[in-house]
């Protein structure tokens, strides 16, 4: 393994598994699996995130990159338009959004955040 790159891949890594506080599930049962490739002690992640069918309420206090691999969700900013996110969709999420994500198709995607 190398000190300077990270090969974003699921291959020898522990997956995570979880769903949203009860309390934030708007419908269906959404879960989510996660491998963590990157953690470096400093609050910097990146991996690899799946989740299946549901809607739930979301609070970001860290700053996200992601990458849409397939699937299809929908994420909506409180007060604001819904956006569809599809295979091949880049976003930033900055610190202080409130919405919701709506998994439509499960979903992959890979992401870098900070906190």
């Amino acid at each position: 393994m190398s000190e300077t790159y990270l090969r974003i891949a699921k291959e020898g890594v522990t997956v995570e598994t979880g769903t949203p506080p009860k309390e934030k599930v708007r419908s269906g049962r959404p879960g989510f699996k996660t491998w963590n490739l990157e953690d470096d002690g400093n609050g910097l992640y990146a991996g690899i995130w799946e989740a299946s069918v549901g809607e739930w309420d979301v609070d970001y206090s860290e700053w996200e990159f992601f990458h849409i691999l397939d699937g299809v969700s929908v994420l909506t900013e409180e007060g604001g338009e819904p956006m569809k996110l599809v295979a091949g969709d880049s976003f930033v999420i900055r610190p202080g959004f409130k919405g919701r994500w709506k998994v439509v198709e499960p979903t992959r995607k890979h992401y870098v955040i900070k906190t």
